[in-house]
């Protein structure tokens, strides 16, 4: 989501390029990236793949994943997107001309329609009236007619809750509509909130994690520690991203990469390994701005934690549960 922002067309190439070299075979986007999210950018990630795959001129080895976005964004979108059946299909169509592809392999509701708690919302509560244009169903049965045409191979979640995933289970069982494969939610040493309610279903139901901000924007990469700001990091440049920068996080972070020095690695690595270990986690949503940090994002699938390493994050974890929600 850094492509068309901070990356430029050639870089997102040369880092697509290099992916697939060492094995990567799951992209994933979504309509409204790059983020932070502007009209005169909209989509353009999405174009960058698309230019990357004609040149590449190979398909079927990799997953595709893109997501449709919810309400409450992007008034320039569709005149304020909804997950309603006609705002999907005109989403897809335009996700599929931009990726220069006839299908996607997942396809993801971005965020719920509805009022509840995600992108770090605690405290729900309850107003119906706040639901949105479209009901579950609706957008399910939707997102049917995009399998049945062959636009779509598979559909997922994001940033959703475990009623919500629950009632797409349902009403998939009830009227024989496609099953959720996935929940793209947030999953860090900075919040593990996904472990409370959603990891159960991930491993009874089959609907594998996608964790995303597994470095919460960078931060445990150990690179903001001390009040510092990189150059052309993004929280240097976007400085109202705080969800990952609380005082509780920076207090976690540095216990964090005291255990990663004494392992004798990176911060980093120590936050990717983690994940990666997850028995719940699907796939690892790494993102990097230079190829220096998807090196080091990639290599961390060679990385396993032993369980003294395990043993001192749950410590830190304890002391301070999830301070970036």
């Amino acid at each position: 989501m850094t492509w068309g922002e901070q990356n430029t067309e050639a870089e997102a190439h040369e880092q697509l390029s290099y992916a697939v070299e060492r094995e990567v075979n799951f992209i994933d986007v979504a309509e409204m990236y790059p983020v932070p999210a502007r009209e005169e950018t909209q989509g353009l990630t999405e174009t960058y793949i698309g230019t990357w795959l004609k040149k590449r001129a190979r398909r079927d080895d990799l997953i595709i994943a893109t997501k449709v976005s919810g309400p409450n964004m992007q008034s320039y979108l569709r005149g304020g997107p909804h997950l309603t059946a006609a705002q999907i299909r005109e989403a897809i169509d335009e996700s599929l001309r931009r990726l220069q592809t006839d299908y996607v392999d997942l396809y993801q509701v971005h965020w719920p329609e509805r009022k509840t708690n995600y992108f770090g919302d605690l405290g729900y509560t309850h107003d119906p009236s706040a639901d949105g244009d479209a009901t579950i169903e609706e957008t399910l049965r939707a997102l049917d007619e995009l399998v049945q045409a062959g636009k779509v191979r598979h559909i997922g979640l994001s940033n959703e809750t475990p009623w919500g995933v629950f009632e797409y289970l349902r009403l998939s069982e009830k009227y024989n509509l496609p099953r959720v494969e996935s929940i793209q939610n947030p999953y860090s040493l900075l919040n593990r909130v996904y472990e409370v309610g959603l990891a159960e279903f991930s491993m009874r139901e089959d609907t594998g994690l996608l964790a995303y901000s597994p470095l919460g924007f960078g931060v445990l990469s150990g690179k903001y520690l001390g009040g510092k700001k990189p150059a052309g990091a993004r929280l240097t440049i976007f400085d109202y991203f705080t969800r990952y920068s609380s005082e509780p996080a920076q207090r976690a972070t540095e216990q964090y990469a005291d255990i990663a020095r004494r392992a004798g690695m990176s911060p980093t690595t120590l936050a990717l390994a983690f994940v990666n270990q997850r028995s719940f986690v699907t796939a690892n949503i790494i993102g990097a701005t230079t190829m220096e940090q998807l090196k080091e994002d990639i290599d961390s699938i060679d990385v396993k934690l032993d369980e003294t390493v395990l043993e001192e994050i749950e410590a830190v974890h304890q002391a301070i549960q999830n301070p970036s929600p």
